[in-house]
């Protein structure tokens, strides 16, 4: 796996993953993508040393606060995880399971399908190259959280498109889709002149008082001629339980192709920086050249 993470050219800045995706350019300058780019903008940190005046308040015989002493440290998101399943049984005593043994101790739970202390540990990620069409399809996780670009609110300079994978091996669609977005991009900015003209001359179709307002009608006018190939880049944050459902579901080798590159990726930045509550994960390559990612614990 980090094989792979270097080969997409996965970087680490601090701790944060992050998969880039180059921009490409047509002859006529119209701006595109040939694949998802997954940056990693936030992630858990974790404090157990908090717990000092909790755990000292019980009987000094159970040896509590040992617990804060324990010598190997775990990614925040992993700390957070296990320290909430301790806390349903009380395990901070000399028989807890450590943290050099989390992983088995996490195996255990998804294994048996008690992933609800996944839930206490979200990510946040800024996702781009990614058409409409995914994120139409990517919106139906409906424990993710999304914050997406408004064709309504950004002018026509920030228009990008997204080439799926099937045209980029094959000329002839290759040179197809460039048409095609050359093709959008200029319908969508003579439309956009259009609405302008009519609104500098008053007319009832496009008035409003503020200019704010005015840009937003002839914007949300023009998308209409947006193709499903447009460009539409979000904020996705998500915990850990709801995150591994969208990477059993979306990297799966039935699941599209252009969701499945960018659940891939998603889940090479997740296990990147938390190797422990993605381990049981198992990256395997298609007869295609590309990628889908398994477990024997689903839905946990």
């Amino acid at each position: 796996m980090p094989e792979l993470f270097e080969e997409l050219g996965g970087t680490v800045s601090d701790g944060f993953p992050a998969i880039h995706s180059p921009v490409y350019h047509t002859e006529v300058g119209t701006a595109y993508l040939r694949g998802p780019g997954v940056v990693m903008l936030a992630k858990p940190q974790t404090n157990v040393a908090n717990l000092k005046d909790f755990l000292e308040g019980f009987d000094p015989s159970l040896g509590f606060p040992a617990y804060l002493d324990d010598p190997t440290m775990l990614p925040g998101s992993s700390q957070l995880c296990k320290t909430a399943g301790q806390v349903c049984y009380a395990s901070f005593g000399p028989r807890r399971t450590t943290n050099e043994n989390a992983a088995a101790y996490f195996e255990r739970l998804t294994s048996a399908g008690h992933g609800s202390v996944l839930e206490h540990a979200s990510f946040s990620f800024l996702l781009y190259g990614i058409s409409r069409s995914v994120t139409h399809e990517l919106v139906r996780h409906r424990h993710l959280n999304f914050s997406q670009v408004s064709q309504r609110y950004v002018s026509g300079s920030v228009l990008r498109f997204v080439e799926r994978p099937e045209y980029q091996s094959d000329p002839e669609l290759h040179e197809i889709f460039e048409q095609r977005a050359d093709r959008a991009a200029a319908e969508y900015e003579a439309m956009a002149q259009r609405l302008l003209e009519r609104q500098e001359r008053g007319e009832a179709l496009l008035d409003a008082e503020y200019k704010t307002d005015a840009r937003k009608k002839v914007q949300q006018t023009a998308r209409s001629l947006l193709p499903n190939e447009t460009e539409a880049p979000m904020v996705c944050t998500g915990n850990v339980r709801a995150l591994r459902h969208v990477i059993e579901m979306r990297a799966d080798e039935h699941a599209e192709s252009e969701i499945r590159n960018l659940a891939v990726k998603l889940f090479l930045c997740l296990v990147t920086a938390d190797p422990i509550l993605f381990g049981d994960y198992r990256l395997q390559s298609l007869p295609d050249g590309t990628y889908k990612v398994t477990t024997k614990y689903r839905k946990a």
